[in-house]
């Protein structure tokens, strides 16, 4: 594909944090009236980390209980990526959160979800994977979305 067609059929949306230039990504990119979003985490504007977990002497998390914070969070910046593309979570067709304890996740999880998407079961793909580590030390989940505007 042309650079010119590129820039016409696809969209690229980003927060302005230090990783994304460090990495080399866009957070969001809409192709079509598919909009996929990058693993999104817990931060706010600055790129600061929203509910660190503490870490043990080791440089693990010494507990889950801001699991439900961070969640919180990471969809707000989801929210705030979908909106660049004039989309929602209504849009959202699939999600997938990558955590580091599944148990303390499906629990904190199952509440934000279901007021995130304004239903006792929303209508969507969803996975929950647990993960040995994630980009942050202090970070507990992070998630990516998929979503389907036009339909």
């Amino acid at each position: 594909m042309s650079d010119s067609k590129t820039t016409a059929l696809v969209q690229a949306a980003n927060h302005g944090v230090a990783w994304e230039k460090a990495f080399g990504y866009a957070q969001a990119i809409k192709v079509k009236d598919t909009i996929y979003v990058s693993g999104q985490l817990s931060h706010d504007s600055a790129g600061n980390l929203v509910a660190p977990a503490d870490l043990d002497e080791a440089g693990k998390p010494q507990s889950f209980d801001n699991m439900e914070a961070q969640i919180r969070q990471t969809y707000e910046n989801a929210r705030i990526l979908l909106a660049q593309f004039g989309a929602s979570f209504d849009d959202v067709v699939e999600e997938t959160l990558y955590v580091l304890d599944v148990d303390a996740a499906f629990s904190a999880a199952s509440k934000v979800r279901k007021q995130v998407y304004g239903a006792e079961i929303p209508q969507l793909a969803s996975n929950l994977i647990g993960v040995s580590r994630l980009a942050f030390p202090q970070q507990l989940v992070e998630i990516t979305f998929r979503a389907v505007v036009d339909r």
